[in-house]
């Protein structure tokens, strides 16, 4: 059984039974965002390879290289059905890598590609696969420089793999780390939560909605530069894909050793995927999303930021969620729509396989 004593804000007394951490195989839920893939990084990666750049367990490195500042990132992508309304696993790859760049308040330039094809994929998929990346990269004004193919057998590569790494130029004056995030500051959300996740599970479960519910995937890079031509004063910007929004709090909650406490009723959580959540049985907050993104500003310059926001297309629903608090540091609480705090936990499995 859990303790219940508490300390003077309610939090640090709570104890929970230790969660198993030490597995002798690698579980679907190591890839899910959450708890397990964290503690997989950390466990195996980061002792093997440590240096600064890993340790900041951001979602890419910045480097410098004869004076500028590169930010360097990769990502892979194992998403089913690989065609789904909004969008299919080519332009994903593309979008994907290029918001880790984005959110660290790089300029993406350049992307390479491998792509892991199963025997017996239909050229034709092959083909509009590779035409959504090359549309992906126009629309974002990149370019595919290098890559590499393999071809694994049937029944081995659930259709293609990609795995996308991409090369961004950091501005001057611009400092985005999940380890900056300050007490006071404002927590930003551009847009409606969810969505990429339950078009997903949609598509798979066969659920019918009454509009048309499409994918959010879209390249962020030119939304954080209207945040950026507010202020270059902007401490943490993540993207929240894999383990959603609660994943993403909880990642720059920890790196930045402070409290985050968020409002439900700022949430926007469409219709659509509160619905679908209900039928599913999760919680819109842990459903990944490939075209949002959070920040966190100074309160000087937060009404600002959100009006620049709405003003760009990605960004029409952007408003304050929460704030950055100095109480119960690396713990993520929501005051719920009926008054009381929930604590918001990183997820510990895999809920939605396959999905980004």
């Amino acid at each position: 059984m859990a303790e219940t004593e508490k300390d003077e804000n309610g939090f640090e007394g709570l104890t929970c039974p230790t969660p198993i951490s030490n597995y002798e195989r690698v579980l679907l839920g190591h890839g899910g965002g959450g708890r397990l893939t964290n503690d997989l990084v950390r466990q195996v990666f980061v002792p093997l390879f440590d240096n600064k750049y890993l340790a900041a367990m951001d979602d890419q490195a910045v480097i410098e290289v004869n004076g500028a500042r590169l930010a360097f990132t990769t990502d892979s992508f194992v998403v089913s059905p690989l065609f789904f309304p909004g969008g299919n696993v080519g332009s994903l790859a593309i979008n994907g890598t290029i918001n880790d760049l984005a959110v660290c308040g790089a300029r993406p330039l350049y992307l390479s590609a491998a792509l892991i094809m199963e025997e017996g994929l239909p050229m034709e998929e092959l083909q509009r696969i590779g035409e959504s990346m090359k549309g992906a990269c126009e629309e974002a004004g990149v370019l595919l420089v290098t890559g590499d193919t393999k071809v694994v057998e049937r029944g081995k590569g659930d259709g293609i793999f990609i795995t996308t790494t991409g090369v961004g130029l950091v501005p001057d004056g611009v400092n985005v780390s999940s380890r900056n995030a300050k007490p006071g500051d404002k927590i930003i959300l551009s847009g409606e939560l969810g969505i990429h996740g339950i078009v997903i599970m949609s598509v798979r479960e066969g659920i019918q909605f009454e509009t048309q519910l499409e994918s959010d995937s879209a390249p962020l890079h030119t939304l954080v530069e209207a945040i950026l031509s507010v202020t270059r004063d902007v401490h943490c910007m993540r993207d929240p894909t894999r383990g959603g929004l609660a994943s993403a709090l909880n990642e720059l909650a920890s790196s930045s050793k402070v409290g985050m406490k968020i409002q439900e009723v700022d949430i926007p959580i469409p219709e659509e995927v509160e619905g679908a959540c209900e039928i599913l049985g999760l919680d819109p907050l842990v459903v990944a999303n490939e075209g949002k993104l959070v920040a966190m500003v100074p309160p000087s310059t937060a009404d600002e930021v959100v009006t620049k926001m709405r003003n760009h297309p990605l960004g029409r629903e952007a408003r304050v969620i929460g704030e950055v608090v100095e109480d119960h540091p690396g713990t993520v609480v929501m005051e719920t729509s009926i008054g009381g705090l929930q604590i918001v936990q990183m997820p510990s499995g895999e809920q939605l396989p396959r999905i980004c």
